[in-house]
């Protein structure tokens, strides 16, 4: 591991880009060195806020930046220069416009889902392939609906019980914040592609996973929800599907028996819980929905679409640095610093709240090199974070 702190930059700060930010400032082994962006709405200013160092993404924009009030430290070429690693988390296609500009400046780059595969010929999910991208130059994290498909299905695949996966996706019509520009009422739209995309782009990171997916667009916009229906190997009994999912990184279970009956009603968990954004990393599967038969096992879950891949892009910052070379030791820092959880009720619901294949002697390492991280820092760390 190394003794000094990984350099990042985040280019783009939107939706996705913000909320790195936030993460890559809550490790205790990285430093966010600034954030970069081409406008100065709102979302940039909530950055100088926040007392993040912006610089400009485009040149030409750095003046206007400054014009509207924005404290720009400098032009993205600048930013690249003092890291050792950037995030692009810039609109869909710009992040194949700017990888030239990574190339020329040397340093390491991770582009998120809404690139192809074929950008960094490596598609990253933390409880896959963590140990695969060690070394790297380039990797690009996964959609949120391919990151959730990805948690689940490994954790199946890699107990040999699939045999084929079908899942049908219904995703969120719109992104809160852009909902008065696109926004759907009274309709559902299918893709009519099958397989849609998100299967395919699964079996990036599961090698050998036999899935085909599904997928429409709802009159909503808090999350996804998926269907999942696996012909399996052997019979598995839904006891032991149910402690395959306890074991697994990142996956929690909710109840509508506690009232947590639809995609808005645990995103009002998330809220009451104070999350930060109301946001949830966690795969959130409806324990009730756990079936199985002779032949196939069944699975309802929700993917909250703008927080799911955040703590995949704080684990591959340390992979592709080398910062740490064990997935669950990363894996585990990253959800004690963010609040990551196997419970989200853990007073008045008895559940696991740590993954028993974490062993106690890498929790402890972990739980202590966090609790040194934030030893001496101005601000004390929100309960939200804890």
């Amino acid at each position: 591991m190394q003794n000094r702190k990984v350099r990042v930059a985040v280019n783009g700060y939107g939706v996705i880009g913000s909320r790195v930010a936030d993460a890559v400032a809550r490790q205790s082994d990285m430093e966010l060195v600034g954030v970069a962006d081409v406008d100065y709405d709102y979302r940039i200013r909530v950055a100088a806020e926040r007392g993040y160092p912006i610089y400009a993404s485009l040149p030409d924009k750095r003046g206007e930046m400054q014009a509207a009030g924005l404290p720009v430290a400098g032009t993205l070429e600048e930013l690249l220069s003092k890291v050792d690693i950037v995030v692009d988390a810039t609109p869909k296609g710009v992040g194949a416009k700017n990888k030239p500009i990574y190339e020329k400046a040397g340093v390491k780059a991770i582009f998120q889902g809404g690139e192809k595969h074929e950008l960094t010929g490596f598609s990253f999910c933390a409880q896959v392939n963590y140990e695969k991208g060690l070394g790297r130059d380039w990797a690009r994290v996964v959609s949120c609906n391919t990151t959730a498909l990805c948690r689940i299905m490994h954790t199946l695949h890699s107990r040999g019980w699939v045999k084929r996966a079908r899942a049908v996706l219904m995703r969120r019509g719109t992104d809160p914040w852009e909902s008065e520009r696109n926004g759907m009422i009274n309709t559902v739209i299918p893709e009519t592609k099958v397989p849609s995309h998100q299967g395919p782009d699964a079996q990036t990171v599961v090698e050998g996973l036999d899935i085909t997916t599904l997928a429409a667009a709802g009159p909503y916009n808090l999350s996804h929800i998926h269907f999942a229906i696996v012909e399996t190997t052997r019979p598995v009994s839904t006891d032991e599907l149910r402690q395959a999912l306890l074991e697994a990184p990142r996956i929690a279970f909710v109840r509508a028996g506690d009232g947590l009956v639809a995609l808005n009603s645990v995103i009002e968990l998330m809220r009451d819980l104070e999350r930060p954004r109301h946001d949830m990393w966690e795969v959130a599967v409806w324990e009730e929905s756990l079936a199985s038969d002779n032949t196939d096992i069944y699975l309802t879950f929700q993917v909250d679409n703008e927080s799911i891949a955040i703590p995949e892009n704080v684990d591959c910052i340390r992979c592709l640095t080398g910062l740490e070379r064990d997935p669950m030791r990363s894996i585990h820092q990253t959800d004690v610093s963010l609040g990551v959880t196997k419970n989200f009720l853990p007073k008045t619901i008895e559940m696991p709240t740590v993954a028993p294949s974490i062993p106690e002697a890498v929790r402890k390492a972990v739980e202590e090199h966090i609790s040194e991280g934030y030893k001496g820092a101005e601000e004390p760390v929100p309960t939200s974070f804890r």
